[in-house]
């Protein structure tokens, strides 16, 4: 007799596929949207994630990381190191993501964490009495950018190695999450890590990468305000605001742009006046009033 053999049913917009050992395009396009469905739905901005400033996408933070885990059944596995020497505890985690219904392994993250790190390092005195019975070589004077100054001395490194170590876990976890759910082009990590004086190179660093402002050209502006000065009619002034307007967009030269507008908008207003100072018995065709040029024609904004 032949045995009927039920296949376990294949999930949808999950981690693990029970036919192939690759995923369809749909598939891929179902994670990603399930992981911006739970960040728009359920994450809550500077709880689960924030951004941090010199950066420009969301930092994921732990609860984001843990409701992405859940969401796909991703159990953490933890491999520690113990990098630790005298006078300093430092850790490297790795977080292995298993599948919580199959026990798969579906990808890995890589955590470090160190007490010689700044913000472990040092920390402030509690009285005067402390900084002065400290060794100098174990207390220094801390510098803050408004010019502010803080005395602070050494931290004992025991104290310290529990946070150590979770805070490489944390870094480990938040690593494999984003490599196993794919949200690395959603999130980044580890940017709150940073001391706050270095954050303003991370900014700079993202500035850096936008275009810069195109330069002025002297003349190609002194052009095309010498031909709207030249133009005798209103007629004339409209077919050289078109002509240099077209010509300035192609540069992207906005200080340019704005001289060229300023001088046509002043010859409009001049040409209308003298159209308006004709004697009465001049032609009807020469009496009727040439619309301003502001009327015309539409100053179109040069995108940067």
């Amino acid at each position: 007799m032949n045995e009927i053999i039920h296949m376990p049913a294949r999930e949808s917009a999950g981690l693990t596929a029970a036919e192939v050992h690759r995923f369809s395009a749909v598939e891929i396009r179902q994670r990603v949207n399930l992981v911006q469905e739970v960040m728009h739905g359920i994450m809550k901005r500077e709880t689960h994630y924030g951004t941090i400033p010199g950066t420009q996408k969301p930092t994921l933070y732990k609860p984001g990381a843990e409701v992405l885990c859940v969401t796909f059944r991703v159990a953490q596995e933890y491999r520690i190191e113990d990098l630790s020497g005298p006078g300093v505890a430092r850790y490297r985690v790795t977080c292995v993501g298993r599948h919580q219904m199959t026990g798969v392994a579906l990808g890995e993250g890589v955590g470090e964490c160190s007490s010689s790190e700044e913000k472990y390092k040092w920390r402030g005195v509690i009285c005067k009495a402390e900084l002065d019975a400290t060794p100098e070589n174990l207390r220094r004077k801390k510098y803050y950018k408004n010019g502010n100054t803080a005395d602070q001395i050494r931290t004992e490194p025991a104290d310290l190695a529990n946070t150590i170590l979770k805070m490489a876990c944390k870094r480990a976890m938040i690593a494999m999450t984003l490599n196993v759910t794919a949200a690395s082009d959603i999130f980044t990590q580890d940017i709150e890590d940073l001391p706050e004086e270095l954050r303003p190179q991370e900014q700079a660093q993202a500035t850096s990468q936008k275009p810069a402002p195109v330069p002025h050209d002297p003349a190609l502006s002194a052009h095309w305000i010498a031909q709207a000065e030249a133009a005798s009619t209103q007629e004339a002034l409209t077919g050289i605001w078109k002509a240099g307007i077209a010509a300035i967009n192609d540069t992207k030269d906005k200080t340019s742009y704005d001289l060229f507008k300023e001088c046509v908008v002043a010859c409009g207003e001049k040409l209308k006046s003298a159209e308006q100072a004709k004697p009465e018995d001049a032609d009807v065709e020469d009496q009727q009033d040439e619309p301003a040029i502001e009327e015309e024609v539409e100053f179109e904004e040069i995108t940067q």
